[in-house]
């Protein structure tokens, strides 16, 4: 069985290769978020432009792909974006749902609905 784009980009993001990450988009890639919307951008350029920025501003984050399910051309799924200091206290922490819709091998268009994680009373 072979890997899914979605696989496929967790790879590529967990092992911080942007031109692997990148490979996962359509050329016409439409990236939504709807409680933000001047974070949505579209293109592959748009892609390879936000993950320069997030892997130079944290270059140890890791995504996790927590649960999924799909229907039809859609994976929704649970995710964690996370990166920690030395000692293991975050420096990013998101986790939410993002629909991903793939044509082709390729993903088309993505829907996050990411928020920061809120430290833990004490």
């Amino acid at each position: 069985m072979t890997a899914s784009v979605v696989d496929r980009m967790v790879d590529a993001i967990n092992e911080h290769d942007l031109e692997r990450l990148v490979e996962c988009f359509a050329p016409s890639f439409s990236n939504l978020w709807p409680a933000h919307p001047a974070r949505s951008f579209t293109g592959r350029d748009g892609v390879r432009r936000t993950w320069e920025t997030i892997f130079q501003a944290h270059p140890d984050i890791q995504v996790t792909l927590t649960t999924r399910a799909h229907s039809g051309d859609e994976t929704w799924g649970e995710w964690e974006f996370k990166a920690e200091q030395g000692d293991g206290s975050p420096t990013f922490w998101q986790r939410g749902v993002i629909i991903v819709v793939v044509d082709s091998e390729l993903i088309v268009q993505s829907r996050f609905y990411m928020e920061p994680v809120e430290a833990p009373p004490e």
